[in-house]
């Protein structure tokens, strides 16, 4: 077990109930919550269905920057309902325009030190101030505003040591991209990363963000860098200076295990189609041609990041194939560079400016051309994410992102005939909090806005005796949320599960086939229980917990795979799906769509440490005993047998 970690401290000071050995179950205590419009609707709903009057948080904030495009009314539906309910609940309201949740909340209200839960899996940013700061499903928030503690496994800790410099034109996004070439995507569920070592004082605030924002692509529940002299001078260009504490590992501190990397010997790198792991150096993929470019998102539209965009392409023009454009972070940011002329020089470049949202990350806008390559500094590239069928897209840093643009295909910025923009910390940030709306001290008599878009959350029924189970689909590995649950156009739909439901694994509707909607409500309707079968790292990367709402919607009791990833396991656990891991991983090549799965005596099966036995049946009547096993808790059996947290 890991001792005298940034880790170890936090969860100590945070500590209220469990067993503090990796794997098993420990409550923390959380001090602030994040939410964001594509899942925080669903979260408001889930603490209103609570009864809760006001959050019992030390600091929540509501931001809206996701469903931006307001294309049919849906989307500002659901803005008038999110900023009303926050008035009548406690919770700060950060409206469209803003910013993109993770940056503003890394410079207005981060805090060394403290817990912060949010319902985006790339809340873990907070890390780079200090925070350890968690993803989970909206129901789990929603629970933390109302003064629960959040539960998870105790986890390992991987120590990754830092050494050296990054030397010009190689990037913070390059050290988190090569992790990933080590750790990859998968087998990290259960541990959080702390990085340490004498590179760490070399990397600024949000360099640091850069690296814990895609630390969630690894899959560890979250990743955390100490908060030293370089964080103070952060929280004191941000004007708050009184919230720094100082937070470091013991030196003599151990991990459980421990990867080092050399900031000086790195390279610039890329992510290839269509995982954030499949990495290969920039010279590798030299001359491919590119024909779009887009510099932005939460991981990489700091001021930081952006003013050395604007300064390498000062007085030039980005290449005549290429689309380029920006999305900067914060309004914040956005204000900085058009007060200083640097915003100005991107226009002049070529580059378009998009609002200060989530947008293209999330398929929202600016998707590229067929047969196109795109290039992002962005966080994931799953197939499809951009909103084009058989994309191409890859990640960068935004250096070389600027050599792209200018050459208009892969080249390392290295070999630019451009001097290496060296960006100083800023020492006053420009400070307009003009837009975050203060809830009332007393909002009881706050009118909650609903227009006729906004549903509720769906109650599940509580775990039959027998599941008599039909396997709706069966899957391969690394199955995203995405997958699971489209974004893009279809992210309006957010607060009306039975018209989101219709699209559930859209991806793999077949043309004049059923949809999986289609069949599992068949299978619903028939008093059956549906199935899904995966494979490895089922349910890998957003935390959206519709991935797990809708398919409870349309029947489904059971998710059997290898390997189910944390924030999804959670929350299927919350809506009464059973996540159930194969003992053998042989009998998944056994299981066909449309077999059935038997489990008799359900509940009784259910107890930690057990396993649970069900029988599979072929179409031709044949019959094979599969077992399984699983890591739920005393709690979580619970939850699962009442049909989920909201009927407990």
């Amino acid at each position: 077990m890991a001792k005298g970690t940034v880790v170890q401290k936090i969860i100590d000071a945070h500590y209220v109930a469990g067993v503090k050995i990796p794997g098993q179950p420990v409550a923390v205590r959380i001090d602030q919550t994040l939410t964001q419009d594509a899942t925080g609707t669903m979260a408001y709903l889930e603490l209103e269905a609570m009864k809760t009057s006001k959050v019992k948080t030390e600091l929540s904030v509501s931001y809206v920057d996701h469903n931006m495009l307001q294309s049919g009314p849906e989307n500002r539906n659901d803005h008038l309902y999110l900023q009303s309910v926050a008035a009548s609940k406690g919770v700060r309201f950060s409206p469209p325009g803003n910013g993109i949740c993770h940056q503003v909340h890394l410079e207005r209200f981060g805090v060394p030190g403290k817990t912060l839960l949010g319902s985006d899996s790339h809340t873990p940013t907070g890390g780079g101030i200090g925070m350890m700061a968690i993803g989970a499903g909206g129901l789990d928030v929603a629970l933390a505003m109302a003064g629960q503690p959040f539960n998870m496994p105790y986890p390992k800790v991987v120590g990754i040591k830092l050494t050296g410099e990054l030397k010009p034109w190689c990037a913070a996004k390059d050290v988190i991209l090569k992790v990933l070439s080590i750790l990859t995507t998968k087998g990290n569920v259960g541990s959080m990363a702390e990085y340490f070592g004498p590179g760490v004082a070399t990397l600024s605030v949000p360099q640091r963000a850069t690296i814990t924002n895609m630390g969630a692509e690894l899959g560890v529940t979250t990743s955390v860098f100490p908060s030293d002299e370089r964080t103070r001078e952060f929280l004191k260009a941000q004007k708050r200076e009184e919230v720094f504490a100082p937070l470091a590992a013991d030196a003599d501190a151990e991990y459980d295990q421990v990867i080092e990397i050399a900031l000086d010997e790195l390279e610039p790198l890329a992510a290839c189609p269509s995982s954030p792991d499949n990495i290969k150096t920039i010279r590798e993929l030299a001359g491919i041609k590119v024909g779009q470019v887009i510099i932005g998102s939460c991981t990489n539209s700091s001021y930081r990041d952006l003013a050395m965009v604007a300064t390498a392409l000062k007085g030039k023009r980005v290449h005549s194939d290429v689309t380029f454009a920006i999305a900067p972070g914060s309004r914040q940011v956005l204000e900085m560079l058009s007060r200083n002329g640097m915003l100005a020089d991107l226009i002049a470049a070529g580059a378009r400016i998009l609002e200060t949202g989530c947008g293209p990350c999330i398929g929202q806008g600016q998707s590229p051309a067929q047969d196109t390559v795109s290039v992002r500094t962005f966080n994931r590239n799953f197939a499809g994410r951009t909103g084009t069928k058989g994309d191409q897209a890859y990640l960068v840093s935004p250096e070389t992102a600027v050599a792209v643009a200018l050459t208009g295909c892969f080249t390392d910025p290295r070999t630019l005939d451009v001097a290496y923009p060296e960006i100083a910390d800023v020492e006053e940030f420009l400070i307009n909090d003009n837009m975050i709306q203060l809830p009332p001290e007393d909002g009881s008599s706050v009118e909650i806005i609903r227009k006729p878009t906004i549903g509720q959350p769906p109650l599940n029924d509580k775990l039959p005796e027998v599941i008599d189970g039909r396997v709706v689909i069966k899957v391969g590995d690394k199955i995203t949320t995405d997958h699971i649950m489209p974004a893009g156009v279809h992210l309006k739909l957010r607060s009306n599960i039975p018209a989101y439901s219709k699209v559930v694994f859209e991806c793999f509707t077949e043309a004049g086939k059923p949809s999986f909607a289609e069949r599992a409500s068949a299978v619903r309707d028939a008093g059956l229980h549906g199935v899904i079968i995966g494979r490895d790292s089922y349910g890998q990367g957003s935390s959206r917990e519709h991935a797990a709402i809708c398919p409870m919607y349309l029947g489904i009791k059971v998710v059997a795979a290898l390997a189910i990833e944390r924030i999804h396991r959670a929350n299927l656990v919350n809506f009464g799906i059973i996540p159930l891991l194969f003992a053998n991983g042989g009998d998944y090549d056994k299981i066909a769509e449309g077999d059935t799965l038997k489990i008799e005596n359900a509940p009784a099966q259910l107890a930690v440490g057990a396993p649970v036995n069900g029988t599979l049946i072929k179409a031709d009547g044949s019959k094979i005993a599969i077992e399984f096993k699983h890591q739920l808790s005393e709690e979580d059996i619970k939850i699962i047998k009442a049909g989920g947290r909201l009927n407990c």
